[in-house]
């Protein structure tokens, strides 16, 4: 039976501000996505979305009565969900069927789950767990390799379905802990001249013909510009076609009209410059920023390592995403398929997203 007076100081402790940004971000995605669905007459992935919204909200709840102290302390629970989610990964090669290209998700029944975003929970998590222990000795180059033999696998897994670009969200949010963890000058330096190398190494031998046609097609989008620069080039229209006030909700042509690929998901940005203006740009970068400044705050409030890394670990993650998606959209990054944190259209990450919540607030509820 509920202690209903334990139940009402766990509400109230919760941080109500952050989560009403992230409902707000929803909110305001599921309006662009209930608008996109006109042009197919199809809004079962509005309805859908919703029902993420829910159970992502219930597993907000859930994981703010965690006690964090005890997942800190239980190293064998956190190796056990990461290696577990490894190999949901590995057997997507062979269980998962071919979406876009990629064997990305398990299909079950109308719905998708993509085991790529646990992951990045996971990861900080068990980040936040072996840095926290090591911040002192970061000058010691063997915890920056274990650290990266953690993320390799995971890594390699995403990189070859081949998801490029949830791959590389992983790669910086390594380099970016690292950063923030502590590491010395001479180390990220030499870690971005074997990440440059490997990457040239790549080009030819592990990057597929649509990757480097999507990356040429960036840097020259005049070379094929109905082909692979047909998607950048409709969504920088559909940002400049809205202006100041925007075109106005369900009347936006890149979006109705179908020119606009993906809007309810990899340009969702774009469908909303078209539609609501500079004013509604405006305003979603503002709880964007928000929410990012929000954790920030409370990462720099943390008393102790592993909430604090924690915390700026999801920050670094929900920034990288927001500032590659916009960056696809305005013409200014490459399109490598990054979706719109808690905005855009998604089940494993929006729910991931209120999961990675429900830690944040237990760190505030149960008291550091």
């Amino acid at each position: 039976m509920f202690n209903l007076e334990i139940l009402g100081n766990h509400f109230k402790k919760m941080d109500w501000w952050l989560i009403g940004l992230a409902v707000s971000l929803t909110l305001f995605g599921l309006i662009s996505i209930f608008s996109a669905s006109f042009f197919s007459a199809n809004f079962f992935n509005f309805k859908k979305q919703i029902l993420f919204l829910g159970l992502g909200l219930i597993l907000m709840i859930v994981f703010s009565f965690l006690d964090w102290k005890a997942l800190k302390e239980n190293p064998y629970l956190i190796l056990s969900l990461y290696f577990l989610n490894l190999l949901a990964l590995f057997l997507l090669f062979f269980l998962a069927p071919i979406t876009k290209g990629i064997k990305g998700w398990y299909k079950i029944g109308p719905f998708a789950v993509d085991p790529a975003e646990s992951l990045k929970i996971i990861l900080i998590i068990l980040l936040a767990k072996y840095f926290s222990m090591r911040h002192v000795e970061m000058y010691k180059i063997t915890h920056i390799l274990v650290s990266g033999i953690y993320g390799l696998p995971a890594f390699l897994l995403i990189f070859f379905q081949p998801d490029l670009g949830s791959a590389l969200i992983l790669l910086l949010l390594w380099l970016a802990i690292l950063i923030i963890s502590g590491i010395e000058v001479r180390h990220f330096l030499f870690l971005l001249l074997a990440v440059t190398l490997i990457f040239a190494f790549s080009w030819n031998r592990f990057l597929k013909e649509y990757q480097r046609e999507r990356i040429i097609s960036f840097l020259m989008p005049e070379v094929e510009p109905l082909g692979a620069s047909w998607s950048q080039i409709q969504a920088k229209i559909a940002v400049g076609s809205g202006r100041i006030f925007g075109k106005g909700f369900r009347k936006g042509s890149q979006v109705q009209f179908g020119f606009l690929t993906a809007p309810q998901t990899d340009f969702i940005f774009s469908a909303i410059a078209e539609e609501f203006g500079l004013f509604g740009v405006s305003f979603l970068l503002c709880l964007l920023s928000s929410f990012f400044l929000r954790l920030i705050s409370i990462a720099f409030s943390s008393r102790t390592n592993f909430p604090r890394l924690f915390t700026t670990g999801f920050a670094i993650l929900f920034g990288l995403q927001v500032f590659i998606h916009i960056g696809m959209n305005l013409g200014f990054l490459p399109i490598i398929g990054i979706s719109l944190p808690f905005v855009s259209y998604g089940g494993s990450g929006l729910v991931m997203n209120y999961l990675g919540l429900g830690i944040l607030q237990s760190f505030k509820v149960n008291k550091e």
